[in-house]
């Protein structure tokens, strides 16, 4: 008689061992899924940043043909072809993410950013046009200047200037476009104080200091600014403002400066030597 009960006593323990076991089981493949999901999101941003943008392209291409309702992913795609300067594809790879749940403020500015490097002026306003006007972002509001720029709307292209200037901690590059805003109003003494603002907060950005000597000769004022260059960049600077004085009918001037600017160059500048033979043929 006590047979099954011993039986049963083994089959309970069978039992236990085996539920034990398969909790054991969904606790390892759990951590395991987590443990997915981290190094998903590392290699996600790896790709998003410091990787080749067209092999980001290609990843991210597979992710979103494996999982494409994931808005993440799609997101990544957008970025990527950005990246790689597809802008075409872009667009469209923004246009889905805006449309799926999930999507927010940020998408639109985004779009409005690719719709732009495609030369879509107008889809770009409308795309902006869609953003809440809480929506107070760096990137939103240099958008929004260089539309307004686009349509001549200047005291809107000023004032959304100013916004995006005090939404950063590095202003140089909206300064610069500001700037170039001024010049090609011809404002030319405010487009050289922004471009010397620019250079204030970034010595390396050379278009600040080309657009500097531009707004300079355009006032006829042909002496190079007090700003960090090295001697390389001198004798750019140097045939810049030749070419201005040039175009500005200050021909001899002109040529004195390719000649200093050939001098300074610490290699042969071709391009200042052809320009002082052309004059003097």
């Amino acid at each position: 008689m006590r047979h099954p009960l011993i039986l049963s006593a083994g089959l309970a323990a069978v039992l236990v061992v085996s539920a034990c076991a398969d909790k054991s089981e969904e606790t390892v493949e759990r951590a395991f899924q987590d443990v997915n999901v981290v190094d998903e999101s590392n290699l996600n941003d790896v790709m998003l940043t410091v990787a080749d943008p067209n092999e980001a392209v290609t990843y991210f291409s597979r992710a979103t043909g494996d999982n494409p309702d994931r808005i993440d992913l799609q997101r990544g795609l957008a970025i990527s072809l950005v990246r790689s300067k597809r802008t075409t594809e872009a667009v469209s790879a923004w246009k889905k993410v805006v449309s799926m749940p999930g999507a927010t403020a940020d998408d639109k500015v985004d779009l409005a950013d690719a719709l732009i490097r495609a030369g879509e002026w107008d889809q770009a306003e409308a795309a902006l046009d869609e953003v809440p006007p809480t929506h107070e972002t760096f990137k939103r509001y240099r958008l929004e200047a260089m539309v307004a720029d686009g349509n001549k709307e200047w005291s809107k292209s000023d004032s959304f200037y100013e916004v995006a200037v005090g939404l950063t901690t590095r202003p140089a590059s909206v300064l610069n476009n500001w700037g170039y805003s001024k010049l090609s109003r011809g404002d030319y003494a405010a487009a050289e104080r922004l471009f010397g603002e620019a250079i204030r907060n970034d010595a390396t950005l050379f278009t600040a200091k080309n657009n500097i000597v531009l707004a300079r000769g355009a006032q006829r004022n042909y002496v190079l600014p007090v700003i960090p260059m090295d001697q390389s960049e001198r004798a750019q600077l140097l045939h810049t403002m030749a070419l201005s004085a040039i175009k500005q009918g200050d021909v001899e001037t002109g040529k004195t400066l390719l000649r200093e600017a050939i001098d300074t160059h610490p290699q042969h500048f071709e391009a200042a030597v052809r320009a002082l033979r052309a004059l003097e043929a």
